[in-house]
């Protein structure tokens, strides 16, 4: 799925944090680092005309929601973070679209591998 024609773009890239997301004991245990992009969908147009914060998305804010939400609250699987990301972008009321990857490069994969991620995208158009 591709940004909806019309919307402009922020992107967030390389938020990194140590969380404990995993099937097995010992990510549960020691954690490992995940990696997030964040692509939002909005018009920017209003907040750049009026100089307007509200208009737009904190980024910052946004940032440190994502970071909190691999820190915090382990589960196994890191689609359910990605979900749980999604929905803190679109919770954003000038958030239209949003992609969210989830990026495990230390996965407990037996072969050589550089990264393994999931993304999931969710519009409220």
């Amino acid at each position: 799925m591709a940004i909806p024609d019309g919307l402009d773009r922020i992107d967030l890239r390389g938020i990194a944090a140590h969380g404990h997301h995993g099937v097995f004991e010992q990510e549960r245990r020691d954690g490992q680092t995940f990696v997030v992009d964040v692509s939002l969908g909005l018009d920017l147009g209003p907040a750049a005309r009026e100089h307007d914060l509200t208009k737009t998305v904190h980024y910052g804010v946004l940032a440190q929601q994502i970071h909190d939400a691999i820190v915090n609250d382990p589960v196994d699987l890191i689609e359910t973070v990605a979900l749980r990301m999604v929905d803190l972008c679109l919770a954003e009321e000038p958030v239209r679209w949003a992609s969210v990857t989830v990026h495990k490069p230390e996965a407990p994969i037996a072969v050589t591998f550089h990264d393994v991620a999931v993304t999931i995208e969710r519009s409220k158009l």
